[in-house]
């Protein structure tokens, strides 16, 4: 029969918690810009907003304390943040498996790219440690107007690759990814490396749950990735 060919699996990537080990160093980062703030906030309720862009991220946190800030503090924050992150990057890994994953897609080209809330100041320290070019497709919270919950970073994605955001598998770790993927009109893929629950990230949208990128990369087949081929 004749019929439209479909078009074959694209990967669009969170950074943190779904490639590299970072979740608890931007913990850590936040809870001491904030501190030097004055703002004393618990680990667990910093962890929950993990993955989302800076701006949102601050804003959830002082509705939690009632708390407000002008632009200039907020701004300050996110700097001192940054600063603090950058300060901790001998700690941060790539996952179990990470480096694999990447370079098997690669082999067996199918498109993939890099999609994170980061900035380029701080995400592109990753591109080595995954042993990454750096012309590597990343798309970082610079070049796009919002971050993730919306699905900016997806839809720019999707569009640096070249392919349909339909058409495209986004993989993290967070419900916020999960939820702009859902918006972008792409599957999700879920990893438990970021610190959240299987029944999470299936609520929030997620078809898939691996525990790391070594698991997803062992099963690829259940993602359409045609291994004899």
């Amino acid at each position: 029969m004749d019929y439209t060919e479909p078009p074959g699996p694209a990967f669009l990537f969170d950074l943190d918690g779904t490639l590299i080990d970072s979740v608890y160093q931007h913990v850590i980062a936040w809870r001491g810009a904030l501190s030097r703030m004055g703002i004393d906030l618990s680990v667990w309720r910093i962890h929950r907003r993990i993955g989302m862009s800076g701006g949102l991220f601050v804003t959830a946190l002082l509705r939690e304390t009632g708390l407000t800030l002008t632009q200039n503090q907020i701004d300050d924050l996110q700097q001192a943040h940054a600063a603090a992150y950058t300060e901790q990057i001998d700690t941060v890994r790539p996952l179990p498996g990470a480096v694999e994953l990447l370079r098997e897609l690669t082999v067996r080209q199918v498109p993939w790219a890099i999609a994170t809330s980061g900035y380029a100041k701080t995400a592109r320290l990753a591109l080595s440690m995954l042993k990454l070019p750096e012309d590597t497709p990343m798309v970082t919270r610079d070049l796009v107007r919002r971050a993730k919950p919306d699905p900016d970073l997806f839809l720019a994605g999707a569009a640096l690759l070249g392919v349909d955001p339909r058409h495209a598998m986004v993989v993290g770790d967070s419900v916020w990814d999960l939820l702009a993927a859902r918006r972008a009109g792409s599957l999700g893929v879920g990893l438990l490396s970021g610190g959240y629950g299987r029944d999470e990230l299936e609520r929030s949208g997620a078809f898939r749950v691996y525990a790391d990128p070594a698991d997803m990369l062992s099963r690829l087949d259940e993602l359409g990735v045609r291994l004899g081929e």
